[in-house]
C-alpha cells in the first residue's frame, strides 16, 4: 500500500509541475510532512522541480538544504527553474554550488546551465562547460548539442555556432530551429532563409516553430512573396491555427506592406492574445492608419485584454500623429494605473506625444520625472522643442545636459542646428559645427546638410558654401539647402549655377529644389530661366505638387507675366491659402486691383479663410488703384470678419492708401491711434505720402522717426531731399546731403537688370561697361530724337543735382532702366516684350519716357520697380499714373 501511495504522489506531483499548479503542491507537501513521506527523495525532487518551475525558489532551496544528500536530479531541477524563469546568474551560481559538491552534470543539467550562459552572455564560462561536455562524452547528445549551438550564437559567435551545428550527427527539427532562431535574432535573415531551404532538402519536416522563425526572417527582409509561400506551407502542414505562427503572419504582412492581409489573418485568430493585438495595432500605426489603430485598441480592451507597454507605445504614436492630446492623456492615466510609468520606452512615447500635440510643458514634466535619463529621451525632448519653435528651450536643455555628460548624437545636433537657424544665431551654428568636428560627426551626411541649411538660414552663405564644398559626396538635400539659401538671400545666379552642377552630377531634382529655383528666378525677374525650370517641373512630374505650383504662380507674377501666373494658378491641384495669396498679390502688384478683389471674393466662396498676408495683398491692391473706401472696409472689418488683428504691415498699407489719396490728416490720425509703436514701414509709408503731396512738415516728422529707427538707410535722406527740392528749398537739400556725409550714409545706387538668353545683365546710371556699349548709347540717342518729335520733354525737376538744365537732361537720359531697355531693344527679337527689374522706385521722367518709347517701338515694356509692376503699352501704363 505504501508503494502505491508513493506512486500516486509521484505521478500527481509530476502533473502539477507540468501545469505549474503551486497551491495543490503546497497542500501535498504538508500531507507528506505529516505522514513522514517527505524524506523520500523522489517526493522531495518532484517538489523542488515544481517550486522551481513556479519561480518559488525559497521553498525549493529550503527543501534542498534539508535534504540529507541532495542528488543531481534536485540540483538539475533548481538550475532548470532558474534558467527557464530568466535568472541566469542564479542558475550559474547553483551550478557552481553543485559542482563544488562533486556532482557531475548529465544531459539534463548541461542544457540548463548553457541556457543560463546564453542569458548572461557568459561566453567564457560557456566554453568551459563545453569542455566539460566534451570530456564527459555528452557532445553527441542532440539536446546538449542544440543548446551549445544557441549559446555560441547568443554570445555573438555565429561561426562557432554554425560549426557545432554541422558536427551534430543526427540533426532533428529542434537543431535546425535553434540555428534559425539565432540567425533571425541576430538579423541574419538571408542566412536563415538559406538554412530553411537546406533543412527541407535534408528531409526534415518543419514544425510550427520553424515556420514562425522563417516568417520572422521574411519580415526582416521585407519579403512578402516568400512570406506568402510560408503561409501556404503553414496551412498545408496543419499549423494554420497555431497562435505563434498566426502572430508571426500578422507581423509579417503588416511590416511587409500589406495591412489588408494582416487584418484578414488577425480576424481568423480565434482568441487573439496580447502579442496578436500588439502586432496588428503596430501595423496600423506603421501604415499611418492611426484611427484604425485607436479602434483596434478599443476592441482589444473590450475583449478583456489589458494593453501592455508595447500596445501603449503604438497607441501613443497614433495619438501623436492625430494630435489627440485628450486621448493621449487618457493613455497616460492608464499607464500610471498599470504602474509602468517609469518604463523608458513609454516615457519617450509620452514625451513625443505631448510634443506633437504642442504640449511641451507636459512633455518636459515627463522628462524631468524620468529617473534615468538617456540619450533617446533627451533627443525626444530636444526635437520636440525644436519642432514647436521653442528654440531657446531647446538650446538651454542641450547646454544643461551637455554639462551633465548625457552625450549627444546625430539627432541631437540636427535639432540644435534647426533651433539655431530659427533663432538666427550664427554663433550657435559655429559652436555646433566645432562640436561636430571634434566628435567626428563632420562626415555625417545629415549633419553636413543641417549645417548647410542652418548657416544659410542665418545668412552665413560663405560658411554654408564652404561646408558644401568640403562635402565629399554632396547629395540632393545638401544641394537643396544651399540652393534655397541662395534663393532666399537674393543670390539667384549662384542658385542657378548650383542647379546646373546638381544636374551634371546626375542627381534628379525634387519639388523643393524646383520651388527654390523658381523663387530665385522670381527675385531676379529671370523670366526665361523660370520658364526652363517650369519645363523641368513638367518633365519630372511635379505639377501635382502644391509647393511647386505655388512657386510657379509667384515666379510668373514677379517676372511680369500675370497671364502665365494665372495659367499656373488654374493648374494648382489643391489651392490653399498660399496659392490664393500668391495670385491675389500678383494681380495687386500688376495693378489689376479689381481682379485681385474679385479673386479674393472667389477664395472666400471656396471656403478658404484668409491669413494676414492675404489681407496685406488686398490692401495693397486697393492702394495701387486708389480704392480708399474699399481699403477702409477691409481694414476696419478684418478682425470681426476673419479674426485677424491688424499688424504693422496692415497699418502701413492703410496709411499708404490714405496718404497717396491726399488724406494726410487721416493717415496721421491712424498713426496716432495704432495700438503699438509705429515701425519703419509705417513711417516710410507716411514719408512717401508726404513726398507725393510735397508736404514738408509731415515729411520732416516721418523722416526724424526713421532716422532713429533706421539711421543707416539712405532712402529716408533721399526722399526728404526730394520733398525739399520739390518746393525749392535747396538749402535744406544741401543740409540733408551734409547729414548723409557726416553720418557716412551712402545713397543706394539705382540699378536695373534685364535677362537676355539665360543671362542677367546689370546696369547703373551712366553705365559704359557693357560690351555693346556703343550700340546701347546709339539706340538711346535715336530714341531721344524720336521721343522729342512725339512731344516728350525731359522732367528735369526730378533731378536733384545742382547743375545746368542740359546736364540734367543728359543725366536723366542715362538712368539705369533706360540703359537696360535700350539694350533689350537691340538684343531681343522685334515685337518681343522687354522685362526690366529696378531696385528703386521708377522716377517720373523714366515713367513718362517709357510711355513714349513703347508706342514708338511697338513693344510692351514691363518695369518691376521696388513697389510694383508697370506695363507700358500703346502709350500708356497699367498703373494709370497712380503709383
Amino acid at each position: 500500500m505504501t508503494n502505491l501511495w508513493r506512486l500516486s504522489y509521484t505521478k500527481l506531483l509530476s502533473q502539477l509541475s507540468q501545469t505549474k499548479s503551486l497551491n495543490p503542491g503546497l497542500q501535498i507537501q504538508a500531507h507528506l510532512t505529516k505522514t513522514g513521506l517527505l524524506n523520500d527523495s523522489k517526493h522531495r525532487n518532484h517538489l523542488i522541480n515544481l517550486y522551481s518551475k513556479c519561480g518559488v525558489f525559497d521553498y525549493a532551496w529550503k527543501l534542498l538544504a534539508e535534504s540529507p544528500e541532495p542528488d543531481l536530479v534536485s540540483w538539475s531541477s533548481l538550475i532548470s527553474g532558474y534558467a527557464k524563469n530568466g535568472f541566469g546568474k542564479d542558475a550559474i551560481w547553483a551550478f557552481f554550488k553543485m559542482h563544488s559538491l562533486g556532482l557531475k552534470c548529465n544531459e539534463f543539467t548541461f542544457p540548463s546551465v548553457l541556457k543560463a550562459c546564453s542569458i548572461e552572455k557568459e561566453l567564457f564560462l560557456g566554453k568551459q562547460i563545453h569542455g566539460i561536455v566534451v570530456v564527459t562524452g555528452f557532445e553527441s547528445d542532440v539536446f546538449v548539442a542544440n543548446t551549445l549551438v544557441v549559446m555560441y550564437a547568443k554570445c555573438g559567435e555565429l561561426l562557432d555556432s554554425r560549426m557545432l551545428f554541422e558536427e551534430i550527427p543526427e540533426r532533428n527539427v529542434v537543431s535546425w530551429n535553434a540555428l534559425f532562431s539565432c540567425y533571425t535574432q541576430n538579423d541574419f535573415f538571408s542566412e536563415a532563409m538559406c538554412m530553411f531551404g537546406d533543412m527541407i532538402v535534408s528531409g526534415v519536416r518543419p514544425d510550427e516553430y520553424s515556420l514562425s522563425n522563417i516568417l520572422n526572417a521574411c519580415t526582416g527582409l521585407g519579403d512578402i512573396v516568400q512570406g506568402k509561400k510560408i503561409h501556404g506551407c503553414l496551412v498545408k502542414l496543419g499549423y494554420g491555427s497555431d497562435p505563434f505562427s498566426s502572430n508571426a503572419l500578422v507581423d509579417m504582412y503588416a511590416k511587409g506592406g500589406n495591412l489588408k492581409h494582416a487584418i484578414t489573418v488577425f480576424n481568423e485568430i480565434v482568441v487573439p492574445d496580447i502579442v496578436s493585438w500588439n502586432a496588428i495595432i503596430a501595423g496600423c500605426v506603421l501604415h499611418e492608419c492611426h484611427h484604425q489603430a485607436i479602434d483596434m485598441l478599443n476592441q482589444m480592451r473590450r475583449s478583456g485584454i489589458w494593453p501592455n507597454m508595447f500596445t501603449l507605445s503604438s497607441a501613443l504614436k497614433a495619438c501623436a500623429a492625430l494630435e489627440l492630446p485628450g486621448l493621449g492623456q487618457g493613455l497616460h492615466s492608464l499607464l500610471i494605473k498599470k504602474d509602468i510609468m517609469l518604463d523608458p520606452f513609454v516615457s519617450v512615447g509620452l514625451i513625443d506625444m505631448y510634443c506633437k500635440c504642442d504640449l511641451t510643458k507636459y512633455a518636459r514634466l515627463i522628462y524631468d520625472l524620468m529617473p534615468g535619463k538617456d540619450l533617446i529621451a533627451l533627443n525626444a525632448m530636444i526635437s520636440g522643442y525644436s519642432q514647436n519653435e521653442a528654440d531657446n528651450a531647446c538650446l538651454d536643455l542641450f547646454v544643461q545636459t551637455f554639462t551633465q555628460g548625457i552625450g549627444f548624437d546625430q539627432t541631437t545636433l540636427l535639432a540644435v542646428l534647426n533651433s539655431a537657424a530659427g533663432l538666427q544665431a550664427p554663433n550657435v551654428c559655429k559652436q555646433v559645427h566645432a562640436l561636430s568636428v571634434k566628435s567626428g560627426f563632420q562626415c555625417d551626411t545629415f549633419v553636413i546638410n543641417s549645417l548647410v541649411d542652418s548657416y544659410g538660414k542665418c545668412s552665413q552663405l560663405d560658411d554654408a558654401a564652404t561646408i558644401f564644398d568640403e562635402c565629399p559626396t554632396p547629395d540632393l538635400p545638401s544641394f537643396t539647402s544651399l540652393i534655397t539659401a541662395y534663393a532666399l538671400l537674393g543670390r539667384g545666379e549662384e542658385a542657378m549655377k548650383l542647379y546646373l552642377k546638381l544636374q551634371g552630377m546626375g542627381l534628379k531634382p525634387d519639388s523643393f529644389v524646383c520651388s527654390s529655383l523658381l523663387n530665385a528666378c522670381a527675385n531676379l525677374s529671370a523670366y526665361e530661366q523660370g520658364k526652363q525650370i517650369h519645363a523641368h517641373v513638367l518633365k519630372f512630374g511635379f505639377m501635382s505638387d502644391v509647393f511647386a505650383g505655388n512657386s510657379l504662380v509667384n515666379m510668373y507674377a514677379k517676372c511680369g507675366s500675370i497671364e502665365d501666373a494665372n495659367c499656373a494658378f488654374s493648374e494648382v491641384p489643391r489651392k490653399g491659402i498660399v496659392s490664393w495669396s500668391a495670385m491675389i498679390g500678383g494681380l495687386a502688384q500688376h495693378g489689376y486691383a479689381k481682379k485681385a478683389l474679385h479673386l479674393f471674393g472667389e477664395m472666400l466662396k471656396d471656403g478658404v479663410s484668409p491669413n494676414h498676408i492675404t489681407l496685406v495683398s488686398v490692401l495693397y491692391a486697393c492702394n495701387h488703384a486708389g480704392l480708399v473706401a474699399e481699403a477702409k472696409k477691409y481694414f476696419e472689418t478684418m478682425k470681426d470678419s476673419f479674426a485677424i488683428e491688424p499688424t504693422q504691415e496692415h497699418y502701413a498699407c492703410m496709411i499708404d492708401v490714405l496718404g497717396r489719396a491726399g488724406k494726410l490728416n487721416d493717415a496721421i490720425d491712424l498713426v496716432n491711434k495704432m495700438p503699438f509703436e509705429a515701425n519703419a514701414s509705417v513711417w516710410g509709408a507716411l514719408l512717401g505720402a508726404a513726398r507725393i503731396h510735397k508736404n514738408v512738415e509731415v515729411g520732416q516728422r516721418a523722416a526724424e522717426m526713421l532716422f532713429n529707427l533706421q539711421p543707416e538707410k539712405s532712402g529716408t535722406h533721399v526722399l526728404l531731399a526730394n520733398i525739399y527740392a520739390s518746393v525749392g528749398l535747396w538749402g535744406d537739400v544741401a543740409k540733408v546731403r551734409r547729414l548723409m556725409k557726416d553720418s557716412r550714409v551712402k545713397k543706394e545706387p539705382g540699378m536695373s537688370w534685364i535677362e537676355i538668353k539665360d543671362s542677367i545683365f546689370t546696369f547703373i546710371v551712366g553705365d559704359r561697361s557693357h560690351l555693346r556699349n556703343d550700340e546701347i548709347y546709339a539706340k538711346l540717342e535715336e530714341l531721344g530724337q524720336l521721343m522729342a518729335k512725339a512731344g516728350y520733354v525731359p522732367m528735369v525737376d526730378t533731378d536733384l543735382h545742382d547743375v545746368e538744365r542740359k546736364q540734367k537732361e543728359i543725366l536723366l537720359s542715362y538712368h539705369s532702366e533706360k540703359l537696360a531697355v535700350a539694350f533689350g531693344l537691340i538684343a531681343t527679337p522685334p515685337g518681343a516684350p522687354i522685362r526690366v527689374k529696378k531696385n528703386l522706385r521708377i522716377c517720373l521722367d523714366c515713367h513718362t519716357a517709357f510711355k513714349f518709347i513703347c508706342k514708338i517701338v511697338s513693344r510692351e515694356i514691363i518695369i518691376r520697380d521696388i513697389n510694383r509692376f508697370h506695363h507700358f503699352k500703346d502709350g500708356s501704363c497699367s498703373c494709370g499714373d497712380y503709383w
